[in-house]
């Protein structure tokens, strides 16, 4: 396991592949880079990857603070430095997307493209913030295991939980979802429901922009993700069939497929 020394956290991280250019993913609440494996699997054939786990979640640190998105902002860019990477691909979903948007926008010299998966540049909607606070306190005191039936509803779509095939896929997630660190992920969600919007920082990002969503996502809604294309100029949009919020797990061939082809048109 590697591990970087950086901006008071040990952030794990995964290097696959070799390649003239380099792709970093950044992952979604509650769940760790494995969520890119399918991903990782098929683009490390041709391109570096680097796949890291954001604090509190995965196999980083747990902290005692450094769960805003500037901070987490900072521990991609610091880990960038530390492998010695001037410039990314980035592909970020959902909470990876907050943390790509603001790289975008402010390093733009460290970004060759962004991808944002699942994600949204407005702050957490006022209606679902008491909500997820109490998911996120029951977790942390009594069991994550007495919310994982309803979190589940939230990170996936209905095909996908519904899907008879798709059984043991449900399975290994849930079990994933499980094994969170309870208080990392309290503190995680607790950055991800007050960060501010960075709508204003859309017009600064200039480098070439994909932007997918699921037509099932019910965290982060079909709505949210064309607003950040009216607002990232020449940015292309595509909606995932048949998926929600996890959309790299619950259509990765899609996924895949459409982050390939965006791949080789900015290189």
């Amino acid at each position: 396991m590697t591990y970087a020394q950086i901006n008071g956290a040990d952030i794990y991280y995964e290097e696959r592949g070799k390649g003239d250019e380099t792709i970093l993913f950044s992952h979604g609440l509650l769940w760790s880079s494995q969520m890119f494996r399918h991903q990782i699997d098929s683009l490390s054939k041709k391109y570096r990857v680097i796949a890291y786990d954001h604090r509190g979640q995965g196999k980083t640190e747990v902290t005692s603070s450094g769960y805003d998105m500037d901070t987490l902002t900072q521990d991609a860019l610091q880990l960038l430095d530390h492998i010695g990477i001037e410039k990314v691909h980035f592909v970020g979903l959902s909470m990876g997307g907050f943390v790509g948007m603001r790289l975008a926008a402010r390093y733009p010299d460290r970004i060759t493209s962004l991808t944002l998966i699942e994600t949204s540049a407005e702050p957490e909607p006022e209606e679902n913030i008491p909500k997820y606070k109490m998911l996120g306190w029951v977790a942390r005191l009594l069991s994550i295991r007495l919310v994982a039936g309803r979190v589940m509803t939230i990170m996936f779509g209905d095909t996908f939980l519904n899907d008879p095939d798709r059984a043991d896929d449900r399975q290994y997630w849930k079990k994933q979802l499980l094994q969170n660190d309870r208080v990392g992920i309290h503190r995680a969600l607790g950055g991800v429901v007050s960060r501010e919007g960075v709508v204003g920082l859309l017009a600064k990002i200039s480098c070439p922009t994909l932007i997918m969503v699921g037509d099932e996502d019910k965290a982060t809604v079909p709505a949210k993700a064309e607003k950040m294309h009216q607002h990232i100029a020449g940015s292309k949009l595509v909606t995932i069939p048949k998926a929600g919020h996890t959309s790299s797990v619950e259509q990765p061939e899609f996924v895949t497929s459409q982050l390939t082809e965006f791949l080789a048109n900015h290189g």
